[in-house]
């Protein structure tokens, strides 16, 4: 049976020199390692031979397919160029324009964020960028949210191994850095970054996101500042003629505190499924700094006062666009971000 092999072999590369084009390199193919060949019924004939004989017989045989198969490959790859190098020139037309290379795309959070960057920027904020590691003390003491505080159950914390070392729950801790650094001067600034929190994902949450905090401190801003900014900013993002409407609310950072809800552009406060028949979309939370707050940054609250507000950009495109899940924006599939 070995010396069968030996000189099925030894035809099989007589033969594949003679190939002379892929025709023939596939009639070769079919017939000394296809189904029906010498060697695939020496293997399928194992079974039949002593015991002693079937591993060497075997292993043999499989070392005959692998070396024929890279033979095979050897001459298919010789074969195309010279296929090719006895191509025309004049076939080849090298005026013809090239394919295209596909392009990326900015993705659609990175889209809205750079809007929402280019809208606070034409009404006088700069961006302030905060660490995404905090500390417990940033991250919720001096937001005047202390220890044991029963609002902290709204943020659902990862903990590092450092005691005391947090992933930042939201961008708010930034408004600490943000005072302490330019203290006593005015500030209007935004903190864009991404949040993390432990809760369970679904088609509305995730455990990382991103938010765009927004502080402004001076002498005499008023509550009616704050809403007229947001108002701007609203009818800058969605249109000129978007309406607006404030919610009381409760923020432990914020005093009063407020929701601010806009008209919903898809059915002009008619009522639609997105807005729950409401006429109304959430788009941010807001309020006045709290005088604790402004204290722990360095400012006396009996002569600064201060407006805060924080939305999501997620939240923002998904209402614009009418996203339904926001997986969507992590799961890199691109039938999803292509449409952008």
């Amino acid at each position: 049976m070995l010396e069968l092999l030996h000189k099925n072999k030894q035809q099989a590369l007589s033969e594949l020199q003679r190939a002379a084009d892929s025709t023939a390199l596939k009639e070769w193919r079919s017939r000394h390692l296809g189904k029906e060949s010498a060697l695939m019924q020496a293997l399928g004939s194992l079974g039949s031979l002593p015991a002693a004989e079937r591993p060497d017989i075997g292993r043999r045989a499989n070392e005959i397919r692998r070396s024929l198969k890279a033979a095979c490959q050897q001459r298919a790859d010789e074969l195309r160029r010279a296929e090719l190098d006895a191509t025309p020139a004049a076939v080849l037309d090298v005026t013809l324009p090239g394919r295209p290379v596909q392009r990326g795309r900015l993705h659609i959070a990175t889209q809205t964020l750079r809007r929402i960057y280019a809208i606070w920027a034409e009404m006088g904020f700069q961006v302030y960028r905060s660490p995404d590691v905090e500390t417990d003390e940033y991250n919720f003491e001096l937001l005047n949210i202390p220890a044991h505080h029963p609002a902290r159950d709204m943020w659902d914390t990862f903990h590092a191994d450092t005691p005391g070392v947090i992933l930042r729950t939201h961008t708010s801790p930034g408004q600490i850095h943000a005072m302490r650094e330019y203290c006593p001067e005015p500030i209007r600034v935004i903190l864009p970054g991404m949040c993390y929190r432990y809760e369970q994902i679904t088609a509305r949450s995730e455990i990382q996101f991103n938010q765009v905090e927004g502080l402004a401190v001076g002498k005499n801003i008023r509550f009616t500042d704050l809403k007229g900014t947001l108002s701007d900013f609203a009818r800058r993002m969605f249109g000129a003629s978007t309406g607006t409407r404030f919610r009381a609310s409760h923020f432990p950072f914020t005093e009063p505190s407020a929701e601010m809800d806009i008209e919903c552009f898809l059915c002009s406060g008619d009522g639609c499924s997105v807005c729950k028949h409401t006429g109304w979309l959430e788009i941010l939370g807001c309020g006045m700094v709290h005088p604790t707050v402004l204290q722990n940054g360095g400012y006396d609250p009996r002569e600064f006062t201060g407006f805060a507000f924080g939305m999501g950009p997620e939240r923002i495109a998904m209402l614009k666009y009418g996203i339904e899940d926001i997986r969507y924006f992590w799961g890199n599939d691109l039938r999803f971000l292509e449409q952008f």
